[in-house]
């Protein structure tokens, strides 16, 4: 087995426009995946050995269109497997039942979205949630531009931002739970939707802070500070699995989803897919830098996959504070 700890922007970039690993000239099928950058370096792992175990009579593709893209393609048909870092929302749910679109939904994964500044940072040891709210709320656009403006003790030296785009479900999610409603926040930061260039954009800047899925930190951990975060309860937590798995990271702890088309499910390679990503994917989730569900929560994904299990358990609103052990009572597997 391969290790896919270490990804970079020349990976994603280099493999978007074609497969994502060893081309072969043979290649009969196609596997269209598309969505969250957050959820990418697992699908990412998955397909290429995957391709390797068949022997190049099927390729997937994989792209980063952040989830809300990914779902927009997904919802016109264009992709067989979309990516997302949250559950799908009502008007998403709405097009793709205009479209005449049905869908399976899988959790694969938790991720403790992550907080990060420049190491060379010597003045921010945890954050709260309320320190978040008065960087990256809407009203701060324009007028919150230093540190001292966040917190007086800090110096007064540029406060410069990096963050997922609007199409982003971690976006969308850490809007949710910072600013109270999902896309509500300031739009004078450095946005984008390859969580590599973010990673670059704190990497590079002492007065820098941004956030992602915790796999792009784990990957660049030596030239990034993850920031502990009050969990509402007077306790300062650094993001880890371990944090994640206990609850205790939250909260910006959440889950991580694919979607099946109805249509795409019928097809055999898809079905052997998805098959390996429920049966390998656990293993490939934990040395990409995610926190693998326990073994029960992929057996009950693979029986509803089986059955065609249609829609989400979700209501179609952004929620935060999922758990695991949440998750897998709505699943139905307590």
């Amino acid at each position: 087995m391969k290790l896919w700890h270490k990804f970079s922007l020349s990976m994603v970039l280099g493999g978007l426009a074609t497969a994502l690993v060893p081309q072969y000239a043979a290649a009969q099928s196609v596997i269209k995946i598309d969505g969250s950058s957050t959820v990418f370096p697992i699908a990412e792992a998955v397909a290429e050995e995957f391709q390797i175990a068949k022997k190049g009579k099927v390729r997937v593709t994989v792209g980063i269109a952040g989830t809300g893209g990914g779902f927009k393609r997904f919802c016109r048909g264009e992709t067989d497997i979309s990516n997302a870092s949250r559950p799908i929302l009502k008007e998403e749910m709405e097009t793709c039942r205009a479209a005449g679109i049905k869908y399976m939904e899988l959790p694969v994964a938790f991720d403790a979205l992550t907080v990060v500044i420049n190491p060379s940072n010597t003045w921010v040891k945890s954050l709260t949630v309320a320190d978040l709210k008065k960087m990256w709320e809407p009203t701060a656009q324009g007028r919150v531009s230093k540190w001292k403006q966040v917190r007086s003790e800090w110096p007064d030296q540029p406060l410069m931002l990096f963050g997922p785009g609007a199409d982003s479900g971690t976006f969308d999610y850490f809007t949710e739970a910072v600013n109270g409603k999902a896309k509500a926040s300031r739009g004078d930061f450095t946005a984008s939707e390859d969580d590599n260039t973010l990673v670059q954009g704190v990497e590079n800047n002492k007065n820098a802070l941004g956030y992602f899925g915790y796999a792009y930190y784990t990957a660049h951990k030596d030239k990034l500070r993850a920031v502990a975060i009050d969990n509402g309860k007077g306790k300062q937590v650094t993001p880890s699995i371990e944090a994640v798995i206990d609850g205790t990271y939250t909260p910006l702890s959440r889950p991580l989803f694919i979607y099946v088309r109805d249509t795409a499910a019928q097809r055999p390679e898809v079905v052997e897919f998805i098959k390996f990503v429920l049966n390998e994917g656990a293993e490939l989730t934990k040395e990409v830098g995610y926190v693998p569900l326990p073994p029960q929560a992929y057996q009950t994904a693979l029986k509803h996959f089986t059955d065609k299990k249609m829609g989400t358990v979700f209501g179609g609103t952004p929620e935060v504070g999922v758990t695991i052990e949440s998750l897998l009572a709505r699943e139905g597997k307590l």
